[in-house]
């Protein structure tokens, strides 16, 4: 019976048959910033409520704890099986540009591992965005692009409600071809049409990026504003609940029964929510359970907790903790908890 351990660092070890084998591990992620917005005004965007004179009161000392509050959480990911080295890539949304992230990735925790950013500056009338988080002696990347999000609407409404795309970065991670897609679908003021609407078109995106290359690993990231059983999710991008149903070329998301488990990612009247969810091509499953793991393959998904990104007491108290709440700082992370799946792949030993 093969036993796996986990060791310091991202290795592996397995013993069968009187032979070692190696193994890679490398955690991937995804977090809501919850409006991570610096002081300054950016020019035809919608950010007045975070500058020093908006409704937030936003200054730098605010600025700066939300920034080291972030990046502990960020730097703390994929910690719990991966000490001291944390995740390859973190999907973000809600950042509103790049001199936020070059201030986020300037913080101790994340400097020190060498953290870098992608980050295309998109059409959203608040200027929130989807960004990139990687680290760079883990995830090389190749190419880099922001494809729209469409509303099919006459031109005169498109103008009026466009709003962030689907970053869409390709790289390598252990010498495979991988592809990260991060969104943030339509919020829930809108009806579940347009969260639908953006289901289709990554799927379409899917397609077309498996059309290119057959074998290209898929993570497509983000807060959904849906849960996993959702038609956004399940009808539209076409996400299964269960690996077995997973056709070729298609996608599993392991958040569904994550969820049904009772574990969310955000909370709404008292009752969990799991908007937060990374959704995987079917060539990242061992749907044979072979557990040979020749390639990327998945290993564990899991929601992200720690002590101190729950509010301990209070009206709000089991639920994130947010930046502000009714008005009122209070010095927190975010209104959604991280998420984080786990690959893990067979290293050649050398001789």
């Amino acid at each position: 019976m093969k036993k796996i351990f986990i060791a310091v660092l991202f290795s592996l070890t397995a013993f069968a048959a009187n032979a070692q084998k190696t193994f890679s591990l490398y955690a991937i992620g995804f977090y809501n910033q919850e409006n991570l917005f610096d002081t300054i005004h950016d020019e035809g965007k919608n950010d007045y409520e975070y500058l020093p004179e908006g409704s937030n009161k936003w200054n730098a000392v605010k600025y700066e704890h939300k920034l080291a509050n972030m990046s502990k959480a960020l730097s703390d990911m994929g910690t719990d099986m991966l000490p001291n080295v944390g995740c390859a890539v973190i999907g973000l949304a809600e950042v509103e540009n790049s001199r936020a992230l070059e201030d986020l990735v300037s913080q101790k925790p994340l400097k020190d591992r060498g953290i870098k950013f992608v980050h295309v500056e998109g059409p959203d009338k608040r200027g929130v965005d989807c960004a990139m988080l990687y680290n760079p002696q883990l995830f090389t990347v190749k190419n880099v692009k922001l494809v729209p999000y469409v509303y099919d609407l006459d031109e005169d409404v498109k103008k009026d409600k466009q709003t962030r795309g689907f970053l869409t970065v390709s790289g390598k991670i252990s010498g495979e071809h991988v592809t990260v897609v991060v969104c943030h679908l339509p919020s829930r003021y809108t009806t579940s049409y347009y969260r639908e609407l953006g289901g289709r078109q990554l799927r379409a995106l899917k397609d077309s990026l498996q059309k290119d290359d057959p074998k290209v690993k898929i993570f497509i990231m983000g807060d959904m504003n849906d849960d996993p059983f959702d038609p956004s999710m399940t009808d539209a991008l076409g996400a299964r609940r269960n690996i077995q149903d997973v056709e070729l070329f298609g996608l599993y998301n392991p958040f569904w029964n994550i969820l049904r488990e009772g574990t969310g990612t955000l909370m709404y009247k008292g009752a969990w929510n799991l908007f937060d969810q990374i959704i995987m091509s079917e060539n990242l499953l061992d749907k044979k359970q072979k557990r040979d793991y020749k390639t990327l393959t998945l290993y564990k998904s899991t929601v992200f907790k720690r002590d101190y990104l729950i509010q301990q007491e209070g009206k709000y108290k089991g639920a994130p903790k947010r930046t502000s709440a009714g008005g009122v700082w209070l010095d927190g992370y975010s209104d959604h908890l991280p998420v984080v799946v786990y690959v893990i792949k067979e290293q050649k030993n050398k001789k």
